[in-house]
Order: C-alpha cells, then structure tokens, then sequence
C-alpha cells in the first residue's frame, strides 16, 4: 500500500528547507537500481519482498531484459527522520558508459548524488567518470559501499580481510576526489599568480618564489568519505540490509558505556577495545589485536550470515530473539536461505533508513546552493559572471534565495525531453468509478437488458402467422427500425473507439525539469531561452520587466510558451500538479515544439541560458536507415525528428548523399535507439546499413626502412610487374613537382600561379588544435566582427589571455628550422576554420594572420587584393576531403610559398579596386560568402561534398561580379575567384600526393575486467581484432585483472558480445572514443625490392589494412575502387570435365 498521497507531497514540496534532490551514480552493474527499489519499498510503492526483484525504475522492456538501466528515471520519496519530514527526489541513472549522457541530464538537476561502490569490484572506469562529473557540476557526493555479501559467500574473506579490503576501496575513492581537488586548486593559484604578475610592477631582485601549491592552507577535509564523518554506508541492496557506524556507536555506548561520540571517532580506524580496562586503545595493528569495526560490527554479520547458510536453527533463533525482531514463519522455512536472511537484516538494519538519514544530514537542500555553482551555470563558454549585464547579475540572487514568493523570477532548467505513451498521461488513464457512477450504469444496463428482452419478444410474435394479430406486425417493423438505430450507434462507437486509439498511440513528450527559483503555475506563460540567447543583446530591445504575456518584438534564440501541465515524476506512474514552487524537480508537458533537447525556461528575459551539459561520451557510431518500403519515408522522417529530441546523446542528419544518418555513443545505445525508431516514434520497418567508420587522412615523414626492415636505397629494385600506369602518370600536365614536394600549379586563364607544399604537424599540435577548436572558433568570429567595423563583441579579457596561452603552447611545440615563425603566418586553420591543419603564407607582400584578433587590427588591403579569401576557401575544401578516400584531413600544414598574379591580373584586379570603394567591400562580402557557403554543406556531414561546393561557390561569385560590372575579372574559365579556389584545391591535393600519405583510425579505449582463468581468451579477441593491450594489473585482494587496451572503432563492432561468449559472461569491456591513430602500413605499397618479393610474394596476397580500409570507404561512396575482378586467375577445373 502506497503510504504517501499525492496531496502530502505536495504540501512537502512547498518547504525547501526539506528538499533533497538526489541521483544514484554508479558504474554498470553495482546496484543502483536495487539500492533505489530498497529506498521506494520503504514508501510501500512496492512491496519489500520484491525490492531488488523488481528494478522499479526500469521501466522499458529492453532494461527489464539486459538487466541494465538505459535512461534516468525519478521519484519522489517521502522520509520521518527526528520529527522532521523530508520530500527526498531520488533520480535513478544508468551506469553503462554508451548512456553517460544520462547521467549528466540528471545531475544538472539534483544537489547531491549517492556513488554507489560494488565491494568487489571497487573503483571502476565509470565510478571515476561520474565522480569527475559530479566534482564539475559542483554537487556533494556521499558514498554506499554495496555488495558486501559477496565478501562472506563468494570470496569467503574473514572479517579482518573485508576491513582492510573496504579500508582500501575507501582509499582508491579518496584518491580520484583528491585528484580532482587538487587540479583545481592548482588553477586557481596559477589564474592569482597571473593576476597578480599584471597587478604588481616589484623589481626583480626583491621577488621571492612561493614553492608551495597552495595546498596547504585550502582545507579538504570535507571532501573525503570516511565512515566517522557519517558520510559511508555499508550495505546490501539484495539482502536488504545498510548501516552507518552511528547506529553502532548509539547500540554499544549503551552496553559497553563509552560516549557515542568516542565511538563514533573510533569504530572505525586502527582503534582496538581493551577488555579489561574497557578503555579504547590506538595500534591495533602492532599488538596482533581486532580492531574495533571488526570486533563489533563486522564478526556479527559474518556469525548472523554463516548461522543462516548453515541453517543452525538455535542460533538462528537466538540472534532473532536478541535482536528483538518478529521473522513469519514463510521466511524461516523457506527452501532458499536468502529470503530468510533477507527478513531479519532488513529488520535489524534496514538499508532504507541508514541511506536516507545520511541523505537528508549531510546533503544539502536547494537553499543551499553555492554562489560559485551559480555563477558557473550562469557564464556560457569563455564569459565571466561580472561580464554579465547587470540585471543578470542580479537574478544570482533569487537562485540563492530559492523562494517561493510571488514577486520571484520563475528560473525552470530542462535537462532532457522524454517520450511518454499517451496512455500513461493522468488524464488519459481510466480512474476508478464513484458509488453514483457504478449505480448508474448498473441502471443502463437494467434497460438495455429490458430492451433486449423485449426485442426478443417482439421476434416471436412476429413469426407468428400476420392474421392473428395485424396491431403487432405493425410494432415488430418499429423493432426494426431501433434495431437499425442501434446498428448505427454501434459504427459510431468503432470510428470513435479508432480516432480514440490513434490519439493514444501519439507520443507525448514530458519536459524533464528542475524549478530553481519562484512557483510554476499550470497554463503559465514563460520564455524559453534558447543555448545560443544573449540577454545582453534582447535587453536593449525589450524592458526588464516585460512578461511572456506582452506582444514582444521577436528575439532571436527566444520564444513563449504556455505550460499546459505539471506533473510530479513518480517512476512509471505521472501525479498531474497546478504549481510546484522553488527547489523541485518535476515534468512539465507542452513543451515539445518549443525545446529540442535541453533549455532554460525564465518569466524575466534578463535570464541567461544554463551552460550547457557536459557530455563524457562522444557520438561516433553512424548508421544509415531507410525504410523496407519506400512510401513510409514521411514516418521515418517525423520518427527520426522525435527520436533526436528524445534522446539527450543521438546526433541525427541527412547527408549529401540523401542517406539519414544516426549518429550514437555506441552499440547498446545504437540498438536502443533503431528499437525505439521501429516500435515507438516510426512505427515502420527500417533497414539499417553497416555501420559508417570514420577515418582521417594525414601525411608521415619518408620512412627510413621498408617492409622487411631493410634500410631504403640499400636494395637493388626490380622490375615492378604489377605496378600500374596510373601511378606513373599520376600527375597531369602543366603541375610542376620538385623532388622535396613543393608542387606549382597555375589557374586555368594562367592569369595566378601557386606553389604549395604539404608538411606533417607534430603529434603535440595534432592535439592542441584538437582540444582548442572551440576557442579557434571564437578567434575566428573576432576575427570577422573586426573586419566589418562591429564592436558589438566587446572581447573579453579572459578570452584574450586564453588565445594568448594557445599561441606561446603552438610557438613551444613549433620549433626548429622549418618552422621558424610559422606560427605568426598561420592563415587560416581547417576544415570548417576551426580544424586540425593549418595554412601558412610565405610569399612577399602578405600580413593577415588569424591572430588579428590579438592585434586589434583591420585586415590590410594587399596587391592580393581580396582574393586571399578564394585561397582559404580553396584550403578548406581540400582539408573537408583528401585523395585517398574523401575523409577529412588531420595533422597536416600546407604552406603557400608563391603566388604570382600575372601582369594582367594585376591590372585587373586595380581597376576593380578604382571602380570604388564600395564595390570592394561588396566584393568583400561576396568573397566571404565563399566560406559560409563552403561551411554549410560541411555541418549537414563530412561525405564526398568537395565537389558540390566547388561548383557552387564559382555560380554565387559570378552573379555578384555581374552586379558590379566586375565581368572584367570573369573569363570563359568561370569567374577569377572561383578559379582560384579549385586551383589551390588541387594544389593541396597535388603537394598531399608527393608524401607518403596515411590512414588515420579512430580509436577506442578499452577497460576489461576478467578473471585469471580467461585472460588468454581475452587476450585472443583482442589480438583478432587489432586490439593492443597498453597496461594489465591486478585488483589488490581480488583475483581480478584490469587490463587497458586501445581497439579501432572499425574493429569493435560485435566485440562485447563476442568476449562474453568466449569468456562465459566473466570479463565484459567498457568501450569508450579515444583519440586517432596512424595506421603504419602504407595504403598503396607494393613489393618492389629483391627481399620484399621473397617475403611478401609477386601479389603480395597479405592482407594491407590500410587498402582494406579505404577500399571499404571509396565503395561505399560510390567512388572507383582499383582491384581486380578475378583475384586468382589459376585454373580449377575438375578432371572429370576434361573427359
């Protein structure tokens, strides 16, 4: 029976001070949805038999079935502790690393999180991962260490063994906070001593060094679980049972009298009891004595645990009568000891009481919210909080107050959109029938039976001869007619009964929400600020007081919404509400054509947008779909569109090539997703392509020996028999190539000549433009803001500052006589301008660099004139696809040593310059068409699109030229600009050829778990798909191995599966997107020394990854694959034939 009723929550919801909202985080498999079904029986939601059996939280079906949790769910609890009532939201979450996305939805919402810790297992990969997003969302963790009964029934550990095995999980937890802490203080130190190196001017004899960290004095003491802090509870989620060592330290100040306080400090610790003295003693330890935690709490359990396995009925029953507890009889004859066992600890130390009484003293309530975690939901991207105009600023306030008074700013963050079937709405549900209702229908059915029986009646009179009674034909033809009526009546019901179940088999999409400041009313109307609203920008539009109800100008990234319905999230089942104030998470539904994934919902405009959720899995398996039957393409369009804005990870597009694509964190989330497309938001049968692996192409140094390890040039060549015509002839007509790879090319009117050559970046910088591709980015839009006179970006200090440190870390790992000054020539970055190759000039007469930003400056007109823009766009076009097989370019610098204008185009170019000024910045604007037009095929996908754009932009280019009267600079080769840009795309693809190019793989990192009996078969599948190990150890007090590999994304499809199936479910990896890797082997080797023949074979038949690779991708975009038909043309004809 359901102890809590609607009306009690919703009076505990108007109490802030009483709040707890909560999340359960946890690595796969731990318990998190056992812990929470403990927590709900509590609250006789469910029964506490059942608790653990059920996983309540798990609502789907493929949950129930994989036995784990795939999307986060809420409840609301309701808690006694002290005379004080607690209304604790507890949101389960998943712990599988392809669902991590969930995590980070629910931890935006919530105050505090319980990690949960399996005793076995310890700290795993994804305890450390959402301990780390915990840490960045600013939320107080508590811990429970769970499955301690696999201490005492499967390892078998003495009681003195699990305390030092539990002491060091403690210390392996301790040390990933510690890690955490100490990266930040360290920030902070280096951001004062930056401050105070500007602020002070101290001449340099009289500086002293500071060699402390500033760890010192920064206390973290808080931070830490440690059972005397109250902040740990040991628990079984299956058995039912969970303490914190306060229980103990009240249960034995009584029989032994020491003070709870003294207990307290020493239950747990080197800390021994001396019987004779009754006195508390230290060093245990180096006297060979118990200590305290084991002598009195542990030996117990061990005594309670082996008396039930054994079935010792006299101990049993001793325990129970000393303990004080009532166990029935159906558990203590019961044929399996758990149930048993599950009775008298869930009596005796109930886990649901230790774990909430520990949430609601040591996590905070949402009037407890820092100032800091504020200020960082409030910054987006590089801003800082005093950047923020001032009506902003001063809503910090109302988040801190978190009141419910009518005057407060309505402040709703929703973290993820949830489809919900129709049918489980509160309104759409069928509620019980009152007394006057049942008395009703009793009544229609009295008189239909009535009608029936008359009817009937009136057929056996009717049958009779019509002579005897002419009065009752007449009556019978009446029946007929209300027959017919009824008839009619009963097709309106079926249409209606149809109508009705196509309404119910709609989905409806529930916001997923937290209230952080004033009450939400039902029909309310409200803003909805979209990730990229600027409050700074809509402020001078529209006043501070404006409401959502005022007829508004239109704002960008802003739109208003009513609030249809509020709804209190009770697992599977939804509580329809009218207003929940301050503090509370709820549901919140009508929003789903106003919020696609996550949004901030306000009443003041002055409200920024939340910073937006930090994702630990990247998107990078891509599928292709389409339907069996092409007619229900419309469904799987609407199907897709509902699946993107229900999950918080999936990535959905339509690509060049017109295929749909799906882009998910990996393979379980691959399947759930092309489930819920087939069974909830299309409805249609899909077929699904194999996955699309994506690949870089970059270039290497010269290597310095071939295939068998001979030094290069050494060797006498022989005659290469199969090498083919077109490698001879690879470059075309009128393209120079030196032999160091600088490659001239001139445009088609000869009017500009090029010469670009191609060099691999070092690893070091690969990476740096990697992780700083968001800041290049910000450069870039500074950039364009200062070339057309806005000062509308006020660049920020912080900013700046950043854009400085990237240029001295690229000056340190550009060093050495090629690259000398090369950072200060850097030209543009790419692909999309914000990519991992860079672009260098080094002809004469040429100043722009992308670090104009720095400099504040305008961009100088040059004899270049503005065709400089036709060059990058030419670069980025290159770098979106490379020669081998149309994937974008990494790691790769091309350097612009020449460019000559002809004498005519020089002449050209003046006189378009003095046919005025403003015809040149008209023709600047249609130059900087070039790149948005080149940009936005690139977001839709990174597929053979090269083409298209290069024929676009030439179109574009042309009308604005015709415009200008400027058809002196358009020849019969197309418009100048536009020739450009295809020169030096071909140029860069020319100068990637002349070096040796390479494949580049994605790359997973891989944590498996296994035992020492199956580590060969682990090792097997790993070596079969091209897995390398980097590190194995071993889980101290375990017989359990950690190994860490890396395994291409291309490799692991199937690869969980298959190292279930042959290690019998005893190792089961966690796949998660690493980084690129060069693939050593050279895509288009062919053996062409005397030792190469030997070794490898005239055909050279072993397998070449690399060509393997890229022939897969060049097929499947439909480009010319060069292999031949008939691999082995030897005959295999039987004799029998030739007879």
């Amino acid at each position: 029976m359901v102890l809590t009723s609607v009306g009690k929550m919703m009076g505990l919801q108007q109490k802030a001070a009483g709040i707890r909202n909560i999340c359960v985080l946890a690595h796969v498999d731990h318990g998190k949805t056992t812990l929470a079904d403990c927590l709900i029986s509590s609250n006789g939601i469910i029964s506490s038999r059942l608790a653990g059996k059920l996983r309540y939280l798990d609502s789907r079906e493929d949950e129930q079935v994989r036995g784990i949790t795939m999307k986060s769910s809420a409840i609301s609890l309701h808690f006694e502790k002290g005379g004080q009532e607690y209304l604790i939201n507890l949101i389960d979450s998943p712990g599988h690393v392809d669902f991590s996305s969930e995590v980070s939805t629910a931890v935006r919402l919530c105050d505090g999180c319980i990690i949960v810790v399996d005793a076995v297992e310890g700290v795993c990969p994804q305890t450390q991962a959402v301990l780390r997003q915990a840490w960045l969302e600013n939320i107080r963790p508590v811990l429970v260490i769970n499955k301690i009964d696999r201490l005492i029934v499967e390892l078998k550990l003495t009681p003195q063994e699990a305390y030092m095995h539990l002491k060091n999980i403690l210390e392996q937890i301790n040390a990933v906070t510690g890690s955490l802490f100490t990266s930040k203080v360290l920030e902070e130190r280096a951001e004062k001593e930056a401050e105070s190196e500007s602020s002070s001017d101290t001449a340099a004899g009289d500086q002293i060094y500071d060699w402390s960290a500033g760890l010192e004095d920064t206390d973290d003491s808080h931070l830490y679980f440690s059972p005397d802090h109250g902040n740990v509870v040991f628990a079984s989620a299956i058995d039912g049972w969970g303490f914190g060592i306060e229980h103990f330290a009240k249960l034995y100040s009584q029989k032994i009298g020491i003070k709870p306080a003294v207990l307290l400090k020493t239950l747990w610790g080197d800390y021994y009891l001396n019987t004779k003295a009754k006195k508390i003693m230290k060093g245990d330890q180096s006297k060979g004595k118990k200590p305290l935690f084991v002598q009195l709490v542990l030996d117990n359990i061990w005594s309670l645990y082996e008396a039930v396995m054994k079935r010792d009925k006299e101990k049993i029953e001793k325990i129970v009568t000393s303990l004080g507890l009532k166990i029935g009889p159906r558990e203590s004859r019961h044929a399996d000891p758990k149930v048993h066992l599950n009775a008298i600890c869930s009596q005796w130390l109930p886990i649901s009481d230790a774990v909430l009484s520990m949430v609601c003293s040591k996590l905070p309530s949402p009037l407890d919210i820092t100032a800091e975690r504020v200020e960082k939901l409030m910054c987006v991207g590089a801003k800082t909080f005093d950047s923020l105009p001032p009506e902003t600023q001063e809503l910090k306030s109302a988040f801190l107050r978190c009141s419910s008074e009518e005057t407060a700013p309505v402040i709703v963050f929703v973290s993820k959109m949830f489809a919900v079937d129709a049918k489980a709405l509160p309104h759409n549900k069928p509620r019980p029938l009152t007394q006057e209702e049942i008395a009703q229908r009793r009544e229609l059915a009295k008189q239909r039976h009535a009608g029936k029986m008359a009817a009937s009646q009136g057929k056996e009179v009717s049958e009779k001869p019509p002579s005897e009674n002419s009065s009752e034909g007449t009556g019978s033809t009446g029946d007929k007619k209300g027959e017919e009526q009824q008839l009619t009546d009963q097709m309106d019901v079926v249409t209606s009964k149809a109508a009705k179940q196509e309404a119910d088999n709609k989905e409806s999409f529930i916001a997923f929400a937290r209230v952080f400041s004033g009450v939400v009313r039902r029909g309310q109307k409200i803003f909805v600020l979209g990730p990229k609203y600027d409050p700074a920008e809509s402020l001078h539009k529209l006043s501070p007081q404006c409401s959502a109800t005022d007829d508004l100008p239109s704002v960008p990234h802003m739109s208003c919404c009513t609030l249809e319905n509020l709804y209190l999230l009770m697992g599977r089942e939804l509580e329809e509400l009218e207003e929940v104030p301050a503090g509370n998470v709820l549901g919140i539904g009508g929003l789903q054509d106003f919020v696609l994934k996550s949004a901030t919902l306000s009443t003041s405009p002055a409200c920024p947008p939340f910073t937006p959720l930090n994702f630990e899995a990247t998107p990078i398996v891509r599928v292709a779909v389409e339907p069996k039957h092409p007619s229900d393409m419309p469904q799987l369009v609407r199907g897709m569109k509902l699946l993107n804005q229900a999950d918080p990870c999936v990535q959905v597009l339509i690509q060049e090539t017109g295929e749909h694509v799906l882009v998910t964190a990996g393979e379980v989330h691959l399947q759930r997703c092309l489930d819920d497309l087939k069974e909830r938001f299309a409805k249609i049968e899909i077929s699904v392509s194999a996955p699309i692996i994506p690949f870089r192409e970059t270039i290497t140094r010269p290597p310095k020996v071939d295939m068998v390890n001979e030094e290069i040039g050494k060797q006498q060549k022989v005659a290469v028999i199969h090498q083919t015509k077109e490698d001879q002839n690879k470059i075309p007509e009128g393209i120079q190539v030196d032999s160091d790879g600088l490659v001239t090319i001139s445009t088609p009117n000869k009017q500009a000549t090029l010469s670009v050559r191609a060099l691999p970046l070092p690893e070091e910088v690969t990476r740096l433009l990697e992780e700083n591709s968001d800041l290049i980015r910000t450069m870039e839009q500074l950039s364009t803001s200062l070339n057309e006179d806005k000062n509308a970006h006020e660049i920020n200090q912080k900013t700046m500052d950043k854009i400085k440190e990237f240029k001295q870390k690229l000056e340190q790992n550009l060093q050495g006589r090629k690259w000398r000054n090369a950072v200060d020539h850097i030209w543009s970055f790419g692909p999309r301008k914000c990519g991992p190759n860079i672009l260098l000039h080094k002809f004469e007469g040429y100043k722009n660099s992308v670090w104009q930003c720095l400099e504040n400056t305008e961009k100088e007109v040059s004899k270049y004139g503005d065709f400089d823009n036709s060059i990058v766009s030419g670069f980025q076009l290159a770098t979106l696809s490379g020669p081998m097989c149309e994937e974008p370019l990494m790691g790769v610098c091309f350097t612009v040593e020449k460019w000559e204008m002809n004498k005519v185009g020089e002449t050209l170019l003046t006189k378009s310059r003095d046919s005025g000024e403003c015809g040149a910045v008209e023709h600047q604007e249609s130059e900087d068409t070039v790149s948005p037009t080149s940009n936005c095929t690139v977001d839709t996908c990174s597929e053979n699109e090269h083409e298209q754009s290069s024929q676009s932009v030439p179109k574009s280019l042309e009308k604005n030229s015709k415009n200008k009267g400027e058809v002196l600079l358009t020849d019969c080769y197309g418009p100048f600009s536009g020739q450009l840009i295809a020169t030096m795309k071909e140029a860069c693809r020319y100068a990637l050829q002349a070096k040796p190019q390479r494949l580049m793989a994605a790359m997973y990192t891989c944590e498996i778990m296994a035992t020492a009996e199956v580590l060969g078969r682990v090792y097997a599948v790993l070596s079969k798909r091209e897995g390398r190990v980097l590190q194995e150890e071993m889980k101290e007090g375990t017989d359990v191995f950690i190994i860490k590999a890396v395994l291409p994304v291309a490799e692991s499809f199937g690869f969980a599966d298959e190292i279930r199936k042959r290690t019998s479910g005893l190792a089961s990896p966690q796949l998660v997107f690493s980084h690129w890797e060069i693939i050593s082997s050279d895509p288009f080797w062919v053996p062409t020394t005397e030792e190469e023949y030997l070794h490898f074979g005239e055909k050279a038949d072993s397998e070449n990854q690399a060509r393997k690779y890229m022939n897969a991708v060049r097929k499947r975009k439909g480009l010319y694959v060069e292999e031949k038909i008939v691999e082995h043309a030897e005959k295999q004809r039987t004799l029998s034939r030739n007879k």
